[in-house]
């Protein structure tokens, strides 16, 4: 297989790369000075098409690769000079061809402009304008297949825009944000008919002021320009479906899609109603979109984070998945109140029903045992979010923001598990209800006092309740010596209500002295509150329906403990930091350091613990510009890592069946040393585009977990690790894609190498019955390969098709015991116009998964189609499309912790046929 994808390969390529001649020259000024990023547009003198563009290097040299037997006309232009123009005639006996551009000044640079617009890529500074039609293929249908056209840009596997390897945080249409936060919704639901140009804006910051004073490398957004005929009118589409699977089921697609922009206002309108395993907006997406919310003090030193309680949910994945039922509602609206200021927000409102069926073998270090369950599990996500946006800009000088962001859900689950171990046999039913909110507040203002002195200020509020509860239904005594349970009965019913409260202010102000246009003084002072309250109870459910409460487990030496938490805790981080940034030559260095004050304390169970730290913790930031689109950038930097409530409460939580939890109140802080070292070019003179990344962090007095294990069940604890034992990450990545012509060729690689250590309890019996024990320091270590090679063409004729493959190694070495599972992945994509009318989009995915021996070892393949209708420009489209044609029933992954390696074995949807209806409006 890996041959005949091979051989397409290299016979398309080399029939693209025949036929054509190379026209070398270069662009200077009028004295002789190379002209860095100006444009040169070859077009068909007898027609006017644009047959190639080229952008210039660093010494103003370009190159053109044209057909032969025609003439062209080649422009040059650059941005406040005039343009020139030369005609090249390519004949079928044509060799290389040389051609050179001298360029002079000029005052009236509107004409230049507007030439550059026309440019199918235009470098401006940080700003990269993609003109969409010059790579369009004719066939793309959303915005994401628009975006993996464009050199430099790549859509990942979850539909999240990346730009030199790092994800697009803010997608705007018009200048106006697309549900601020996420780019996936905008690349599955804008229509590519409907995308003008593609602005990448780079070191991109939303407020005028605060633009150079930082470091904003990292900030990527896109701004999508529309057609003339999308401004001041309503546009979309309407789809609807109905079909059958594999078992005679009937299934259902319904899918509108409304916008509309114009200068004063915007709208925008997203469902969709289906039950054939499109998730438009899973649990992760939830959990991730943070509404435009600004990491508060990035870079500052602290790493607090309030934990989301949500039991362990599964995300919603079609490729892990039975069944899924999607409701989605999106909507966004902007609207522009008066010249000084804005109002923007989004609604989405989401209703998943998820049926998950999963063989596991699991198997624990410190025992030996092997686990093996088979899982039905039934759950329901019903979520809703809500964001309200304000910008009040009444001068240059001034701005007022304000955000605040709702987040409110509804999660149950319904598990039934077969547990089998050390012929054990273990029938589990487990229901988990969860219904947390949270309510986000942020104000931001920038004041300019002078072109020297600018202030920065921020306070965010989060308000945060969970509730979760859980039940397990046991035929086995569940944690013998520790749950005080009524034994005479015919199973064990376990439940446990928890609930968390939260309640976090972060406050800070930022001065920026301006020394000179290459040096600045940041001073920043400010402090995070944060508090919680913790509340948890176990309780039996006796045969005759009685609650039985388990408020106290026995001790060894006869004493009692509290199974109850009653926890209120208390964060505090008053900081006050330094950066000094300057720029000479080629290098640009950040060095800072931030003096912190540390406060936590905890009261539970009658005692008070309390901790009181000062901490000085350096970072410094260097970027080497080695070209205006290639460079290197390093980055180090200490931070103190603290937890928050749910490691402090010491009486015991269930998080599963078979695992027991409790905190420690004595628990201390973390100190992390991260490095990063990152490299990126995009060289537009021979469309090659590298970016690479190194990075290690190494965290000692880490918070790791100590268990108890015996059999299968796990009670853990956190406990501060001896700071001999550090864990230690290092990761590696890098990607490297290059376009010949109308070919894209693609080669990734991530390596990931993560070293913990943890104390394992191993808990045995006398021959007196009595429980003895041994603890252990275990070294677990997890080096995970993963390799991608892909071809991938935009022909505008012939059919287009993407061909790769992908391989990874996952191996892992816990206590001595080791395995390693290799998933090899070759995949091929084609789309094929014909018949004038009708096109054809087809993706094959094979998966070659096993271990190291051979004992665990599945081959299968997913096959999509989706045959499409459409006669000229009709609104009307039909369309048959079959997902998992070749009815596969399942698929494979395996995972690792410190405690056990798994395997898993996920049934997925069946084969289904639809006949899909779309009209655009």
């Amino acid at each position: 297989m890996k041959k005949l994808i091979f051989a397409i390969i290299m016979l398309v390529t080399g029939g693209v790369t025949a036929q054509t001649v190379k026209v070398r020259g270069t662009i200077k000024d009028s004295i002789g000075n190379p002209l860095e990023l100006a444009n040169v547009i070859a077009t068909v003198k007898s027609t006017g098409d644009i047959e190639s563009y080229a952008i210039t290097n660093s010494d103003g040299r370009f190159q053109l690769d044209l057909p032969k037997n025609n003439t062209y006309l080649l422009k040059a232009s650059f941005l406040g000079y005039e343009n020139a123009e030369a005609e090249v005639v390519v004949s079928e006996t044509s060799e290389n061809l040389n051609r050179d551009f001298v360029l002079k000044q000029s005052a009236a640079q509107l004409a230049d402009v507007e030439l550059v617009y026309e440019m199918p890529v235009t470098v401006r500074g940080d700003t990269i304008v993609y003109n969409a039609d010059s790579f369009n293929r004719g066939d793309e249908k959303k915005l994401g297949d628009v975006m993996k056209n464009l050199p430099g840009v790549e859509v990942n596997d979850e539909g999240e825009i990346e730009v030199e390897g790092k994800a697009v945080q803010k997608v705007m249409v018009e200048g106006k944000d697309f549900f601020d936060g996420d780019s996936k919704l905008a690349t599955k639901n804008i229509p590519a008919d409907a995308v003008d140009k593609v602005e990448v804006l780079r070191n991109y910051n939303e407020v005028d002021q605060m633009r150079g004073l930082g470091n904003d490398q990292d900030n990527v957004a896109i701004n999508i320009k529309l057609k003339e005929g999308k401004k001041n009118f309503w546009f979309g589409e309407v789809t609807a479906g109905a079909g059958i699977d594999d078992e005679e089921e009937a299934r259902y697609l319904v899918h509108p899609k409304l916008f509309y922009y114009s200068p004063k206002y915007s709208l925008n309108f997203i469902t969709d109603f289906n039950d054939i395993g499109e998730v438009p907006f899973t649990w992760r997406d939830y959990f991730n979109f943070t509404g435009g919310f600004r990491n508060f003090n990035r870079g500052g030193g602290t790493n607090f984070n309030i934990s989301e309680n949500d039991l362990g949910f599964a995300i919603a994945q079609n490729n892990r998945a039975n069944a899924i039922e999607t409701n989605f509602f999106a909507g966004n609206f902007s609207w522009r109140a008066s010249k000084t200021w804005d109002v923007s927000g989004f609604t989405i409102l989401s209703d998943n029903t998820t049926n998950i069926v999963t063989n596991s073998i699991r198997q624990y270090i410190s025992t030996g045992t092997i686990e093996n369950t088979v899982s039905d599990t039934d759950q329901r996500n019903q979520l809703g979010m809500f964001k309200l946006s304000s910008v009040f800009k009444p001068n240059t000088n001034f701005q007022l923001d304000y955000d605040a962001l709702v987040k409110t859900s509804k999660q149950t689950e319904d598990a039934s598990t077969l547990s089998i171990f050390d012929e054990n046999t273990n029938d589990i039913s487990e229901a988990i209800e969860n219904r947390p909110t949270s309510i986000n507040q942020n104000v931001n203002a920038y004041f300019t006092l002078d072109d020297d002195n600018i202030f920065a200020g921020q306070i965010q509020h989060l308000w945060q309740d969970e509730d979760p509860f859980y039940n397990a239904i046991t035929d086995l005594v569940p944690f013998p010596g520790i749950l005080p349970l009524d034994t005479l009965q015919n199973r064990y019913n376990i439940n446990q209500e928890k609930n968390i409260k939260t309640n976090k202010l972060d406050a800070k102000v930022d001065y920026y002295y301006v020394i000179n246009n290459k040096s600045n003084v940041n001073l920043t002072l400010g402090g995070t509150f944060s508090d919680q309250k913790f509340n948890s109870n176990i309780f039996q459910l006796l045969d005759n329906n009685n609650r039985e409460d388990l408020t106290e487990t026995p001790l060894i030496d006869g004493e009692t403990e509290s199974l109850e938490n009653d926890v209120t805790y208390g964060f505090t981080d008053a900081f006050l930091g330094l950066h000094y940034k300057f720029r000479t030559g080629k290098f640009t260095f950040t060095p800072g350091v931030t003096l912190h004050n540390y406060n936590v304390k905890n009261r539970q169970n009658g005692f008070t613990t309390s901790q009181n730290d000062w901490m000085l913790l350096p970072d410094v930031n260097a970027i080497m510009e080695l070209k205006k689109s290639e460079n290197l950038r390093f980055n180090y930097a200490i931070s103190a890592e603290y937890t928050d409530i749910v490691n402090f409460a010491e009486a015991f939580v269930f998080n599963n069946y078979n695992r027991l939890f409790r905190g420690n109140r004595f628990l201390e802080n973390a100190l992390s040393h991260t490095y990063n070292l990152s490299y990126f070019s995009f060289n537009m003179f021979n469309y090659t585009n590298v970016s690479a990344s190194l990075n290690y962090t190494r965290r000692v007095d880490g918070i790791k977990s100590s268990t108890d294990i015996v059999a299968i069940n796990q009670v853990s604890s956190p406990i501060n690790i001896d700071s001999n034992f550090p864990d230690e990450t290092f990761s590696a990545f890098a990607r490297w894609s290059k376009r010949v012509k109308k070919i894209q060729f693609t080669a990734n690689a991530n390596l990931a190498l993560s070293k913990s250590n943890n104390i394992i309890q191993n808990r045995s019996f006398d021959g007196g019955g009595n429980p003895t024990f041994s603890e252990m320091i275990q070294l677990s270590e997890s080096f995970t390969q993963s390799y991608r090679g892909s071809v991938r063409s935009s022909f505008r004729d012939w059919p287009n098709f993407e061909a790769g493959y992908n391989i990874t190694i996952n191996n892992y070495n816990n206590g001595g015991l080791e395995q390693t599972f290799y998933t090899q992945r070759p995949y091929v994509n084609m789309d094929v116009n014909f018949l004038k009318h009708f096109s054809l989009s087809a993706n094959w995915d094979f998966y070659f998964y096993r271990d190291e021996n051979n004992t665990v070892e599945n081959d299968y393949s997913f096959m999509n189609a989706t045959l499409y209708y459409q006669k000229g420009d009709s609104p009307w489209e039909l369309s048959v499309q079959a997902t998992n044609i070749l009815n596969n029933e399942s698929t494979n992954n395996d995972s690792f912790n410190d405690q056990f390696n798994t395997t898993n074995q996920y049934f997925v949807l069946p084969r289904i046929v639809m006949l899909v209806v779309k009209y655009d409006l």
